[in-house]
Formats: structure tokens, sequence, C-alpha cells
């Protein structure tokens, strides 16, 4: 196997002969970021493999269910995800079948899911969202009832800025594993050592951390603070990982993790070692059913058409 600068030179040389797009992250490592041709959020990621016109196939450096919507999306192109491992828990969280019996339950609610949810589930939605966009999705769907799921945490931050709905959690403790490491005490010990930053924190954060930010955004969202806010220090709520993305795209302003362990098993699971491989070997392919990828296709078209 190549290493250092004859790894990323073999990578750069294997995508552009096989014109493959690698997706990458905000919360992947550096060095996966140095190889990759777009980095964002969830939103950011899945407006650029809708937009792949050009290329025949994605290596997605992310987690499965990112890899599943690019598929759904580009029907016509091999997608990769370098390691099978590189799951996300809170995706797993929530199964078909939860959707169809709180559907039968709730038979007038619009059912909005988040896009970190499986393509099973999403295929029973209405429409999908992200972090970036919850609000505004929840907010211009014209039930007053709303199954909102798999993270609580996002549900009730959606609850606080849409008013006139009524927002049930689905299921009743969906979360990431990752955000709710995150408590007050971390940010009291973060505003001690750093007074004068400003304080992001990610939505999936539980409430009372949430309370205590200066502003809750997205991943992009944090990139888009770090370009227009005046200040030069910034705390970072979320995964760890996202101040090494922040740092290199703003060289001249700090960052600093809330919580330096609070770090994605499933994104750190992919290396430079692994993109290789699945540029050599091709792969491993994600494929949604055909049936279900259709309908996820839907509400994924739906939200992108209600999205600004």
């Amino acid at each position: 196997m190549t290493a250092g600068k004859h790894l990323i030179d073999h990578i750069l040389e294997l995508k552009s002969r096989k014109r493959a797009l690698i997706l990458c992250h905000n919360y992947q490592r550096l060095e996966i970021q140095e190889v990759s041709d777009e980095i964002g959020d969830s939103l950011e990621l899945c407006m650029a493999a809708k937009g792949s016109e050009g290329y025949r196939e994605i290596i997605f450096c992310g987690v499965d269910f990112m890899a599943e919507s690019a598929s759904v999306l580009n029907p016509d192109k091999k997608v990769l995800i370098p390691d099978r491992s590189a799951v996300c828990d809170m995706a797993s969280m929530l199964s078909r079948e939860q959707v169809v019996e709180a559907k039968s339950r709730h038979p007038d609610a619009a059912v909005v899911l988040y896009v970190n949810s499986l393509a099973e589930a999403k295929a029973e939605a209405d429409v999908i969202c992200t972090s970036a966009n919850a609000a505004e999705i929840v907010s211009k769907v014209d039930e007053e009832t709303v199954l909102f799921g798999p993270d609580r945490n996002l549900a009730s931050w959606v609850d606080r800025q849409v008013a006139g709905k009524r927002i049930i959690p689905l299921p009743d403790d969906g979360c990431c594993y990752v955000h709710r490491m995150i408590t007050t005490d971390h940010i009291l010990e973060a505003r001690r050592r750093h007074p004068d930053a400003e304080l992001l924190v990610h939505p999936e954060c539980d409430p009372e951390v949430v309370d205590l930010a200066d502003y809750v955004v997205s991943t992009g969202g944090m990139v888009r603070r770090g370009r227009e806010s005046d200040s030069d220090g910034f705390i970072i709520g979320t995964e760890a990982n996202m101040v090494g993305t922040l740092a290199r795209q703003f060289p001249d302003k700090r960052f600093y993790p809330l919580l330096p362990k609070a770090l994605c098993r499933g994104m750190q699971a992919i290396d430079l070692e692994k993109v290789e491989r699945s540029l050599v070997k091709d792969v491993y392919e994600v494929e949604v059913e055909p049936g279900i990828a259709d309908r996820v296709r839907k509400v994924t078209e739906r939200m992108l058409q209600m999205t600004g």
C-alpha cells in the first residue's frame, strides 16, 4: 500500500481516470477532505450528489444513510462507501415498521423524517429534512400534527422554532450518542477558558445545552458563521473533527472543541487507504431496492423544492 503523498497522488489519479466524484462530510478527517471534490453538511452533499453530471461513480466519505441518499438520487451511477462499518447509530433507531405503526395511530399527521434515517424508513415519509432546513420544512407542511424522527432533540428544537404545530417525536428517545455526550458542565468550562469566543451548538444536542448557545446551527451553518462573524474565536459544540474542518477553511480564526472526545465512530471508520481501496476494487457498493428508491427520491426532491 502506498503512503503519504504517494497515496494522495494515487487517489487523485484514480478518481480522475475513473471519473469518480468524492463527497466528504464535514466530520471527516482532514486527510479525506484533501482528496475530496465537495465537503459539506447533509443538505449540501445531497445537492452535490444530485448535480453530479459527468461523473461515473460517487465515493461517499460519510455514513450509510448519506451514501443511500446519493444512490437514490443517482440511479445510473455506482455509489461506493469505503467502509461498511461507517454507519449512523441514530438512523438504525427508526425502522420502517415503527413509521407505519405511528402513521396508523396518527392518520392525519405529516411524516417528516430527518435525513439521518435509513431508506426503508424514508420511503414512508411525506418529506425529509436536514438539521439546516428542519424548521423550514415543518413550517411548510399543511398538517398541524407532525411525526418527526428519529432525533428527539432536533424535534424539540423544531418545536421551539415553529408555532402552531404539534411535533410528535418518533421514536420517543432517538438520539445521536455523540451530541448526547455534551453537557452544560462542558459549556461552563469552555466559557471559562474562552470567555470571548462564540458558542456554536448543533441542534442534536440536549435542550439544556442548546439553551446556553449563542447560535444553534447545522455544520453548514457553523461554516457560514465562521465566515460571516466578526469574532475570531469559536467554541464548537458538535462532533470534534468539525474544529479541523473550520480551521482549514478559516486559518486566521480560532476554533475550540466543546468536547474533544465527542467523536463519531462511523465517520472515523474511513481513512485514505480505504478510499484508495474503494477506487481500486469498487467497494463497497451501496444499493437501494428500486421500489424504495423511487419513493425516497420523491420525498427528497420535495425537500429540495421546499428549501429556500
